[in-house]
C-alpha cells in the first residue's frame, strides 16, 4: 500500500471518529432533556427572584445573573429550590437581557417545576432543549464522509496496477 493510501485512510477514520464522538455528545444531551421532561410536574411558587451581580475578579466586567428562590412540596414534605436549568442561570454582561428574564419569574408567582424522583432536591424550572436530537445528522455526516474517504482509499489502493518500467526500444 502507497503511504498517500494509508494517510487518507487514518484521515479518514479521524473524521469519522469525531463524528462518532460528536454524533454520541449530542445524542446523550437530547435523551437528558427527554429524561427532563418525564420527571414529576409539581407547582412551585416563587419567593423571590432578582438580577445577581458578580465578578470574577477586579479587573473583569460585572456579569449579571438570575437569582431566584422556589418553594415547593414534595410526598408532603416542603423545599426550597435555586435552581433555574440543568446549568443553572446563564451568566451576560447585559443586565437588561438579565431584568427581562427576571420578568418571568415575579415573586408570588405559580410556576410548573420539573422534580428528579431520583434526587427530589435536583429540580429544573426549564429543563434542557431537544435541539441536538433535531440536529444529530450533521455530525452523522462526518462518519459517512470519513467512512466514504476510507472506501475511496482503499478501492483506489488496489485497482492500482505497479509501475513496469519501460523497455527500452532495441534497434
Amino acid at each position: 500500500m502507497k503511504g498517500s493510501t494509508v494517510y487518507l485512510i487514518f484521515l479518514g477514520l479521524a473524521v469519522a471518529a469525531l463524528g462518532v464522538l460528536f454524533t454520541l455528545l449530542m445524542g446523550s444531551s437530547y435523551q437528558r432533556a427527554v429524561d427532563q421532561r418525564s420527571w414529576p410536574q409539581v407547582e412551585a411558587v416563587v419567593l423571590s427572584s432578582g438580577v445577581g451581580e458578580f465578578r470574577h475578579d477586579e479587573f473583569s466586567p460585572r456579569e449579571y445573573r438570575m437569582e431566584i428562590l422556589y418553594g415547593y412540596e414534595w410526598k408532603g414534605e416542603a423545599m426550597t429550590g435555586e435552581r433555574l436549568a440543568a446549568r443553572g442561570s446563564a451568566a451576560s454582561k447585559d443586565r437588561v437581557r438579565i431584568a427581562r428574564q427576571v420578568k418571568e419569574f415575579p415573586a408570588g408567582a405559580k410556576v410548573p417545576l420539573f422534580v428528579n424522583p431520583k434526587d427530589p432536591a435536583y429540580t429544573l424550572l426549564k429543563p434542557d432543549s431537544k435541539a441536538p436530537g433535531y440536529s444529530i445528522w450533521f455530525p452523522l455526516l462526518f462518519v459517512v464522509g470519513g467512512l466514504g474517504i476510507v472506501v475511496k482509499a482503499v478501492w483506489v489502493g488496489t485497482k492500482r496496477q505497479p509501475k513496469v518500467a519501460a523497455t527500452p526500444a532495441v534497434p
